[in-house]
């Protein structure tokens, strides 16, 4: 059998039983993986630890928070990060095990292109390709941005673009899709309030026209037929509701406010 390389991969999880085996099958080559696990109710931890995962428990915080729990359990100097919706393809595998035995290597992290799926086709407009980011780094040179949604990974050192992909697997049912607008909306909402923007029900409608406008029409989204569309409309909603529940938050925060005013 061929040795394992001295690579932790760091994934987090809540609920991802359907994507965590083909995820943790294409890096069956590390030395170390490392779960972090959410409350999951179905198979998820039983399937990491199947695997020979090691699994924490930590209750959720943020993207940012819990990717950089799972970073810091790891123990080897080169790290992988990956969503457990990913997977690494044979020739990524490759390159990644070239890198990581290299001693002459002098990168502090390297970047992918990243193939992403919808509903089994590679959607390769609307800035769905390359949509390249940050994954594998030197844990002294690298940590997960402490934000609720839309992480990455900040690496204090020189960083080499890869051309090599990490395949993506994005939610592709309906159910799926309205789950993740309700999360991501109300993730988004909550960092743009605490970053003190504002909103309205208007700005929220113009907004999510734009969005569709952009990547429809400037995108090429309409080159993905109906998955384009229906991509376009999924960013569309997703931009209303974030924006809507702005507006919300800040009037709920302008009532408290008057309120406690007049108790004074």
């Amino acid at each position: 059998m061929e040795s394992k390389i001295p690579l932790s991969v760091a994934i987090i999880t809540k609920n991802e039983a359907s994507n965590l085996p083909r995820c943790l099958e294409s890096v069956n080559f590390v030395d170390q993986i490392v779960i972090v696990d959410s409350d999951s109710v179905d198979d998820t931890v039983k399937i990491a630890l199947e695997h020979g995962c090691e699994v924490f428990i930590e209750p959720w915080r943020g993207f940012g928070y819990q990717k950089q729990f799972a970073v810091d359990r790891c123990k080897h100097e080169w790290i992988l990060v990956l969503d457990a919706d990913e997977c690494v393809p044979l020739e990524t595998a490759m390159q990644i095990k070239r890198i990581v035995t290299n001693p002459s290597i002098i990168a502090a992290g390297y970047s992918f292109p990243r193939k992403n799926y919808f509903q089994g086709r590679w959607i390769k407009h609307m800035g769905w390709w390359p949509d390249r980011v940050i994954r594998l780094f030197r844990k002294t040179s690298g940590k997960v941005k402490p934000v609720n949604v839309h992480e990455s990974i900040e690496i204090d050192g020189v960083v080499k673009e890869l051309t090599v992909p990490i395949e993506h697997f994005t939610a592709s049912s309906f159910s799926q899709i309205l789950e993740k607008i309700n999360q991501y909306s109300t993730l988004g909402a909550q960092e743009a309030f605490a970053e003190g923007k504002t909103s309205s029900i208007l700005g929220a409608v113009f907004r999510a026209n734009l969005a569709f406008f952009r990547n429809y029409f400037l995108r090429f989204g309409f080159l993905e037929g109906v998955r384009g569309l229906t991509l376009a409309l999924t960013d569309s909603v997703n931009k209303f509701f974030k924006y809507a529940k702005l507006s919300e938050m800040i009037k709920q925060k302008n009532r408290e406010t008057q309120s406690d005013k007049h108790e004074q």
